[in-house]
């Protein structure tokens, strides 16, 4: 049943007794993926005897499950005259620096503003492998990441590259601050990622022998400058899952400074900073507004030259200076 308001309402026979919630309506739904599905009862899209629950939910007879679908997106993205840091570009490719803040490709409630938009206008066309409302992107960085983004602007290309990944030929980087200091100099963190079962959107570390949708995930560590409270790490990714640097450095017990699902809660005063300082760093992280992570280096050859490229971008400003700032201080303490 679908009410004058868009809304679908569904009912669980007895023949649906035990059934998973994001299967039910996927029979009822075929038009839509599975996946889409979960995203919509993770995103309180669908409410369950009036509820919010989770995909795995089982549905007893009876039950009612009322469906909101949001608007569905242009079927491309269209193009806008955003301003776009580009360091390189030619007939088949391009590498960006995507700013604090911008998504990188239309998704619910960010349909426009996004890099795909920006990219349309910046190179006209992009590459049409992948899903419709993600053109050109070979991988992703989360909103609030700043860094390097490859873009593939042919499907040759595209193709290519998206191998590259697959084989784990390209080399992603990233700095991160981190609250405190690691023991370490070097570590590989190899621990499988899954979704939270108590927060849907969030990712968390878990044991691959209890759950089998867990992924495995590997990232390695090194410690570039102890700043005293924080400290400046590289991670070189072996794999690329959902937030994995956020969460491994979590894992650790260093979580990146600012981010604020794996390190709420932390803050410069937990580390023994007088009052005027630790209020003077934290507002430095508020007004970055994000978690202190960088995507700083991309090295991978070239789909069609067969040429070994290289790129480094300096960090955000907003990073850069609590980076001097920590310096400054652990250079008074001396």
């Amino acid at each position: 049943m679908e009410t004058a308001q868009g809304v679908k309402v569904y009912y669980a026979s007895p023949a649906d007794e035990g059934a998973r919630l994001d299967l039910f309506l996927a029979q009822r739904l075929p038009e839509v993926s599975r996946a889409q599905i979960q995203r919509w009862i993770e995103a309180g899209l669908v409410e369950l005897n009036g509820r919010s629950t989770k995909p795995n939910a089982r549905l007893r007879a009876g039950d009612e499950v009322y469906l909101e679908p949001p608007p569905p997106l242009p079927a491309e993205p269209q193009p806008e005259p955003i301003p776009l840091q580009v360091l390189y570009e030619d007939e088949h490719l391009a590498v960006v620096v995507k700013p604090r803040g911008m998504v990188t490709h239309p998704a619910p409630g960010a349909e426009s503003g996004t890099l795909v938009n920006a990219a349309l206008a910046r190179f006209g066309r992009l590459s049409s492998i992948g899903a419709p409302d993600r053109p050109g992107i070979v991988h992703r960085l989360d909103k609030d990441t700043t860094g390097l983004i490859l873009i593939a602007l042919t499907e040759q290309a595209h193709h290519a590259l998206a191998q590259q990944i697959q084989q784990r030929l390209v080399e992603r980087r990233y700095l991160a601050l981190v609250w405190g200091v690691p023991r370490f100099h070097r570590a590989l963190v190899d621990a499988p990622i899954g979704r939270s079962e108590s927060d849907r959107t969030r990712m968390s570390v878990k044991a691959a022998l209890h759950d089998p949708n867990a992924r495995p995930a590997v990232t390695e560590f090194e410690l570039r400058e102890n700043l005293g409270t924080c400290s400046l790490l590289e991670a070189r990714l072996h794999t690329g899952r959902t937030h994995q640097v956020r969460v491994h450095a979590a894992y650790i017990g260093h979580p990146v400074v600012g981010d604020p699902v794996y390190g709420a809660g932390r803050s410069a005063a937990q580390y023994g900073w007088k009052r005027a300082d630790a209020r003077t760093l934290d507002e430095l992280v508020t007004q970055m507004g994000g978690q202190a992570l960088h995507a700083y280096q991309l090295t991978f050859t070239h789909p069609v030259t067969t040429q070994p490229m290289r790129f480094t971008a300096e960090p955000p400003e907003d990073m850069q200076a609590i980076i001097d700032w920590l310096r400054s201080r652990k250079e008074e303490s001396l």
